[in-house]
């Protein structure tokens, strides 16, 4: 057992049953051994064992800070060269900030653009950027993958030096050991890896693979399949419709409804269309009587109002409807683009329309560049005209602001927001800018 150990034992059960244990630092005269006509430091020894069992722990706190004297003197092996330059000064200045909390959610945008275009994280960064990937959370899968890309040879040197950041070389485990034998984390890497040079290959691997899959890796299979969709991967996702766990089916739901000319989009067009009708720049609205089990196959599971609100829960069927249907039906449906679409007036339901078309914008905005349209239209309807509604829209003009077209946020794209303009508009404004600046440092 560790000397650190014995005094914290020591200090839980007492010291009148286990005595005070010793303290023997190399190099370093414990109070215990001082001679009695010698104070340390500056003190003589405590009679009392409780004073003298602190003082030994605050001894030794500052010995395990402070290191041990050197065995020897040789100098750590150096990093491998790295071949890749190193970002902007600009850009470097730049991820310092968010490592330090401006906008930190926009990490991984900046790590991705950097790893793109073949650049490397400033090494005096390293450390905090390793930190921040270290606590990684599930609304981050990609952060450490890309953090360990970005920060290259000097990232894996500084990994082998403090096991803290040891994700940094545990993806690293090569071929089909890390499918076979690797964690959750090494399984995924490897997978995303496939299908990013084979996707034939992966789509192969994911279907041999299902039946025997925990919830947790069928979800995963589905996040993997959402980067690079094809309407290849259309049969894999409905099969997670039919077997996946609930949240598997949820997500696989999201990822089809998203993929242009699928049967779900479809199939979502179709539930959709006849809920807005157009006539004198009004959308007139009209839900479904109920949410029914094809709807509920679909991944479209209305959580019912509390208190039994058929209003509300009227209100929820059209927003799942909406964030799922492809945003074309409504360009074709009225003849009109989006910025013309978000003006018209629809009185009380216009904060359950700003929500469904926002998060279908997001949603697509991978497959299908015109929802990058949709995104600007409804940042510049709550800069003109208000954030229609909820608390929840607010916290979604900020999502749209970190997702829309980064061009949005150019020099004299967007009005400056009135003074007295809620802070929500006046942030997503800032997030718009921020980004703007963040990928042109970036050369993106």
């Amino acid at each position: 057992m560790s000397t650190w150990q014995d005094l914290v034992t020591a200090g839980l059960i007492g010291t009148e049953r286990t005595g005070v244990p010793a303290v023997a630092l190399p190099g370093l005269r414990s109070p215990a051994d001082a001679p009695p006509d010698i104070p340390f430091p500056n003190n003589p020894v405590p009679d009392d064992p409780a004073v003298l069992l602190l003082d030994r722990a605050a001894l030794l706190t500052v010995a395990r800070r402070g290191g041990r004297p050197a065995d020897r003197v040789a100098p750590p092996p150096a990093a491998e060269p790295d071949p890749a330059p190193a970002v902007s000064p600009a850009a470097g200045r730049r991820l310092a900030r968010m490592l330090g909390g401006e906008h930190a959610y926009l990490l991984t945008e900046w790590l991705a653009a950097a790893v793109t275009r073949g650049r490397r994280a400033p090494a005096h960064l390293l450390p905090a950027l390793l930190d921040r990937a270290r606590r990684v959370t599930p609304t981050d899968p990609e952060l450490r993958r890309l953090a360990a890309e970005a920060g290259g040879s000097r990232a894996r040197w500084l990994a082998g030096h403090n096991p803290d950041w040891k994700f940094v070389t545990a993806q690293a485990l090569a071929g089909d050991e890390a499918w076979r034998l690797g964690s959750a984390s090494q399984r995924r890497a490897y997978l995303t890896a496939l299908r990013a040079r084979d996707p034939e290959a992966a789509r192969e691997l994911i279907a041999g693979s299902w039946a025997a899959a925990t919830p947790d890796e069928r979800l995963m299979f589905v996040n993997v399949m959402a980067v690079g969709l094809s309407l290849a991967d259309e049969p894999l996702l409905e099969i997670a419709l039919d077997q996946g766990n609930a949240f598997a089916r949820k997500r696989a739901a999201e990822v089809l409804a998203a993929l242009p000319g699928s049967a779900l989009a479809r199939r979502m067009a179709e539930r959709a269309r006849p809920c807005l009708r157009e006539d004198r720049h009004w959308l007139h609205v009209s839900v479904p009587a109920e949410c029914d089990a094809a709807m509920r196959r679909d991944g479209i599971t209305p959580i019912p109002a509390a208190g039994g609100s058929p209003l509300r829960d009227r209100a929820r069927l059209l927003l799942e409807l909406l964030a799922r249907a492809p945003l074309r039906t409504w360009t074709d449906e009225f003849a009109m683009t989006p910025a013309e679409i978000v003006c018209l007036r629809s009185g009380d339901w216009a904060p359950v329309l700003f929500a469904g078309w926002s998060r279908a914008a997001i949603a697509q905005s991978a497959q299908d560049r015109s929802a990058w349209q949709w995104m600007a239209a409804l940042i510049n309807r709550s800069l003109a005209g208000g954030l229609p509604g909820t608390a929840a829209n607010a916290e979604m003009l900020g999502q749209l602001a970190r997702r829309a077209d980064p061009a949005l946020g150019a020099p004299g794209a967007l009005p400056d927001p009135p003074p007295d303009a809620p802070t929500v508009l006046q942030d997503a404004v800032r997030v718009l800018r921020f980004r703007y600046h963040m990928l042109k440092e970036l050369g993106a």
